[in-house]
């Protein structure tokens, strides 16, 4: 079905209320079996692996906050990181705005995204360093 999940927002919402941070592990459907075929056939079969991405993230935020909560707390200009591949050789970093993520390409998983709360100077030095160009490729 098309049910969409909004039990995340609560935590990521307090946090940005009292100023802090939120890294969101995103989702990872693994060995996931396929409910279809159990049904039909009795037999187990796995669905491939799926992994969130940043965009889908920065989707289901967008929807719950404006369609389900309108609590007025995120917005599309809430400050964000979204990280892939953290210490890999292809490691991605990219820093925008909530709606900035939704055109964000990340690559290969796995993905992360961290709501931003109340920051330092130094921090936000880091997110311009990062900032998401548009119709550019981001810094690795």
């Amino acid at each position: 079905g098309n049910w969409k999940p909004d039990s995340f927002y609560d935590k990521i919402a307090s946090n940005v209320k009292d100023g802090l941070h939120t890294l969101c592990l995103l989702d990872i459907k693994v060995k996931e079996p396929n409910i279809e075929i159990l049904e039909t056939r009795g037999k187990i079969v796995y669905d491939p692996p799926r992994y969130m991405t940043v965009k889908e993230a920065a989707e289901q935020i967008i929807y719950v906050e404006e369609e389900v909560r309108k609590s007025g707390i995120l917005s599309r200009t809430t400050p964000c990181v979204a990280v892939a591949r953290i210490g890999q050789d292809d490691q991605k970093i990219v820093s925008g705005t909530l709606e900035d993520m939704l055109e964000v390409d990340m690559g290969a998983p796995l993905h992360s995204m961290v709501i931003c709360g109340k920051m330092h100077e130094l921090e936000e030095e880091m997110l311009k360093y990062y900032a998401h160009k548009k119709n550019d490729d981001e810094k690795k």
